[in-house]
């Protein structure tokens, strides 16, 4: 008998590695459509860089909230997996974990507002960058650079190339919706996990910033620039 349940036991284990395994593979997966949706950005930068009104950007930002729903569900799935997986303590407990997840995750899906789309972060990106991208063809064909958006102006002027974290130039750079600061995303959010672990908040890295709590969701990726600091490497790779 003690044997026995030393393999169920076993049996458990090996069973939830799996699980979690798979959840790896999923999580995998979002940061093909993090990239997916960043492509869909930049092709609808160019959509209003070229013509002011353009049905396609209508439907780009369509994708960009459909690709924000999927992102969502796989956050909520892999929340509902972990936090089931969790409990489980006896073997028998193992037949009803997928008649558990599957409500738990039912749950969190329908509570999904099209508000908590809109407020994704990649999807407040996509409209700022068509927003900022209007606006700066709105602005070179009146000639009148003066009038510039705010946030074109700190693009153009006040935002270095070079992250504060790691003093190299930014690959994919993001704006701190609090402080209008810019880093580069894997940089920041490594600190941010840092702080986190020594149970301490995150600030601002520059210097000067009275910005004492950096998180994650302040944080928005900044196509403009991205596209900005990618154009000046093609034109010092032509030089």
């Amino acid at each position: 008998e003690k044997g026995l349940l030393n393999w169920l036991k076993l049996l458990i284990v090996m069973s939830l590695s799996a699980v979690h395994g798979t959840l790896t593979s999923l999580k995998s997966c979002q940061a093909d459509i993090g990239t997916g949706m960043d492509i869909v950005t930049d092709v609808a930068m160019d959509l209003a860089e070229a013509q002011e009104v353009n049905p396609g950007i209508k439907e780009m930002e369509a994708m960009i909230l459909e690709c924000a729903r999927l992102d969502r569900e796989i956050n909520y799935f892999v929340d509902v997996v972990q936090q089931v997986t969790a409990e489980v303590r006896q073997p028998e407990a193992m037949f009803s974990l997928s008649a558990k997840v599957k409500e738990q995750f039912t749950e969190r899906t329908a509570r999904l507002s099209d508000a908590d789309l809109h407020s994704h972060q990649k999807v407040v990106a996509f409209k700022d960058s068509i927003k900022n991208s209007l606006n700066q063809v709105s602005q070179e064909s009146a000639e009148n650079l003066e009038e510039l958006d705010e946030d074109i102006a700190v693009t153009l002027s006040q935002v270095n190339f070079t992250c504060p974290l790691t003093q190299v130039e930014m690959v994919n750079p993001v704006k701190n919706k609090k402080c209008n600061h810019h880093y580069d995303e894997g940089a920041i959010l490594g600190l941010i996990k840092t702080r986190q672990s020594q149970k301490k908040k995150c600030r601002c890295p520059v210097v000067g910033c009275g910005n004492a709590d950096v998180r994650e969701s302040d944080l928005i990726p900044d196509q403009m620039l991205r596209r900005k600091i990618q154009s000046q490497k093609r034109n010092n790779n032509r030089t």
